[in-house]
């Protein structure tokens, strides 16, 4: 089956859907036998990728939302579409109605069957849930990992601390990804809030400017001058392939032991705890 990997925050817009599609450009090519990754965008608060890139409406996210009860749901990848830069997406329509009921249809049994795949299905499928809510409670325990996105600011690590995510439950599956510029080291982060893997991924204007670009053109990511919020994407699109692959293998070590993850991104002053 399909690998699973739910890109979420627990408040504002800290960029949950730029991270997925540079997880997606960066993913290794060699992971999942070959098959590209796909993003579906499951914001239960409406799409913004078909209107960005000027998709069509159909096939959707709610194309896939209806066949889910069906006996035949059909294929996953029937509804993806690609964007310019070269990422396979599943768009989600604009409005928040259509989308809150697609979204809780994926999240039933039948719903993860159509995610998932069948049992010889590869590839790896980004959910983009934007901000998490109950109705993606039922995805998040079904994830292979699940990456939280927030700012590194102390109102926006103070929310992550109070959301209630249960470390236990998500030992191992769970990477704080922490966007744009942070004072605070990681080894502090990580202690303070107890989420054992903890990525920081740069704010980057020109990469970002050019996933937004209506023409054809690959990100690079290998290679000098790579820019660096998808040399970082690298890295961690990198991890989360590996974690599954040694899970299916019985091994433990490195990826499995208590630690923090090297990321590029900024580092400075710690204390954030109890300001």
């Amino acid at each position: 089956m399909r690998r699973l990997v739910v890109v979420g925050s627990v408040t504002g817009a800290p960029g949950v859907t730029t991270t997925a599609l540079s997880l997606a450009a960066a993913w290794p090519p060699e992971a999942d036998g070959g098959v590209r990754p796909v993003v579906v965008e499951a914001d239960g608060s409406g799409g913004d990728l078909m209107m960005r890139f000027g998709l069509p409406v159909a096939p959707s996210l709610l194309d896939v939302a209806a066949a889910v009860g069906k006996p035949q749901p059909g294929s996953l990848l029937g509804a993806a579409g690609e964007l310019p830069f070269g990422v396979r997406v599943v768009a989600a329509v604009p409005g928040r109605r259509p989308c809150t009921e697609a979204v809780r249809l994926l999240a039933t049994d039948g719903g993860r069957r159509v995610l998932l795949g069948a049992e010889g299905d590869q590839g790896t499928v980004l959910l983009d849930a934007g901000r998490l809510g109950d109705d993606v409670a039922a995805l998040l325990r079904t994830a292979d990992q699940v990456v939280l996105v927030a700012r590194g600011g102390v109102e926006p690590l103070t929310h992550v601390s109070t959301y209630g995510l249960d470390a236990e439950a998500f030992a191992g599956r769970l990477t704080l990804a922490v966007v744009g510029p942070c004072p605070y080291p990681q080894h502090e982060i990580t202690g303070s809030l107890g989420i054992d893997r903890v990525v920081f991924l740069p704010w980057d204007g020109k990469c970002v400017t050019a996933m937004n670009r209506p023409r054809r053109g690959a990100l690079r990511t290998t290679g000098f001058r790579v820019p660096p919020l998808m040399a970082a994407a690298r890295l961690l699109a990198r991890q989360l392939a590996d974690r599954r692959d040694d899970a299916a293998m019985g091994q433990t070590g490195e990826h499995n032991r208590r630690g923090v993850v090297a990321a590029t991104g900024d580092e400075g002053r710690p204390a954030w705890v109890g300001r």
